[in-house]
């Protein structure tokens, strides 16, 4: 490399650089041209009047000579050395400027992402501090509407505490609409079942609820199984009787009778948890009341089917029979005088029944319905399946009792019932 360099700048007419190793080897020839100058100066030379003077000035001269090359070369090693120096201190100082620019330029770029960070943090924590004052904003909204909210239904509250107390003052019962709390409490109280159809039989206390149930199921009251019966009123609570038939999927429920201290006319339908059956018999005895429109009236409200049935008919035909004047023992009255007399007084039973049923309804503001007057030893026969002698209302009451209960199951099955 610096052979070529050498022959390049000798090319090029330029003096090689100076180097340490060129002044060593220029120094022995110094010397030696020193004392060749020397030896042609002050040489054996018979004209020289004085060598010996001459010889020692050549050899102080050819001294001089050298030491000033020596200087000289000194000086050029001195500045190139110096040149040298001085151009890798200022390669070391560029190096350092560069290293300390890096620096410079990390520190900024370090700055720059601490301050774009903190920027998004200021913005994020803006933000946040705004949604938080949306918040807080919707919150008072929130509250000043539930504020307002809480007025308006105390107000309604009083309102309609007046209007109850107002009503109750005028015999008028109040409407009780059930939570959907008490609905599932109600549902679970009765092991309400979406496969089955649930009967409820319902009516004041003393009108033959029990003895009913246990028609419809075809037994009798002293069966095992059947739901107690009595003189006074012994149902005290709700019973469930499932039907004898396994493959009939109804159940009947024995509800306890209204107008009692315990359960009061204006009570009987929201403490019985009638809103939850899918049917229910409103069943009368001797007079259609004001329990039984009660009943009748929240049904309406609720969708609930409803049928209306008389009970005891056997009883009742046999105490206009007694009216019309026939006496049991009365050996002089035939066969054919006693059926007259029992189906005019049958006639007179179901004509007066269903005509104070619908003036009932109609001063209710309810629409006419059919009224089923019906025996529970007859109807206990047809729901065997066998044929009474006397027949009434019986066989079409249950008949369609169970059209309805499988008109619910298609449309429950089609998704027209909700669960």
């Amino acid at each position: 490399m610096h052979e070529y360099s050498s022959k390049t700048r000798a090319q090029r007419g330029q003096a090689p650089p100076i180097t340490q190793d060129n002044i060593m080897a220029w120094v022995p020839l110094v010397v030696a041209g020193g004392c060749w100058l020397a030896s042609k100066l002050f040489g054996s030379d018979d004209s020289d009047p004085n060598p010996t003077y001459a010889a020692i000035e050549a050899r102080k001269l050819a001294e001089e000579e050298r030491d000033r090359a020596i200087r000289d070369l000194d000086a050029r090693f001195a500045a190139e050395n110096a040149a040298r120096l001085a151009t890798e201190e200022s390669k070391k100082n560029a190096r350092e400027a560069e290293a300390e620019r890096q620096r410079t330029q990390a520190a900024l770029e370090e700055a720059r992402r601490a301050a774009e960070a903190f920027k998004q943090d200021a913005e994020r924590l803006q933000r946040a501090a705004e949604e938080e004052k949306k918040k807080s904003d919707e919150a008072v909204a929130e509250a000043e509407a539930a504020r307002k909210a809480a007025e308006n239904d105390a107000r309604e509250a009083t309102a309609a505490k007046e209007d109850a107390e107002g009503r109750l003052r005028e015999g008028i019962q109040p409407v009780i609409t059930p939570t959907p709390q008490e609905i599932l409490a109600a549902q679970a109280r009765i092991q309400y079942q979406e496969n089955l159809f649930h009967f409820a039989v319902a009516g004041r206390a003393g009108g033959g609820k029990s003895s009913l149930v246990n028609a419809f199921r075809g037994m009798s009251n002293r069966a095992a199984g059947s739901a107690r019966t009595g003189v006074t009123e012994t149902t005290r609570t709700v019973g469930r009787y499932p039907d004898p038939d396994e493959r009939c999927q109804h159940v009947w429920y024995d509800l306890p009778g209204a107008g009692t201290i315990r359960i009061p006319d204006w009570q009987y339908f929201n403490a019985q948890g009638l809103y939850v059956f899918d049917c229910i018999v409103v069943l009368f005895d001797n007079r259609f009341t004001h329990t039984d429109i009660a009943i009748l009236l929240n049904c309406r409200r609720f969708k609930i089917p409803t049928y209306i049935v008389r009970s005891k008919a056997d009883q009742h035909i046999r105490n206009i029979m007694k009216e019309m004047g026939y006496e049991s023992d009365d050996e002089n009255v035939n066969r054919s005088q006693r059926s007259a007399l029992y189906m005019a007084a049958r006639e007179q039973l179901v004509d007066e029944t269903r005509r104070n049923v619908k003036a009932n309804l109609a001063e209710a503001n309810l629409p006419d319905q059919k009224v089923y007057v019906v025996s529970s030893s007859c109807l206990r026969v047809v729901a065997k399946g066998e044929q009474p002698s006397r027949v009434i209302d019986e066989i079409q009451l249950l008949n369609d009792l169970y059209t309805e209960a499988q008109a619910r199951r298609v449309r429950h099955e089609s998704g027209g019932i909700s669960t």
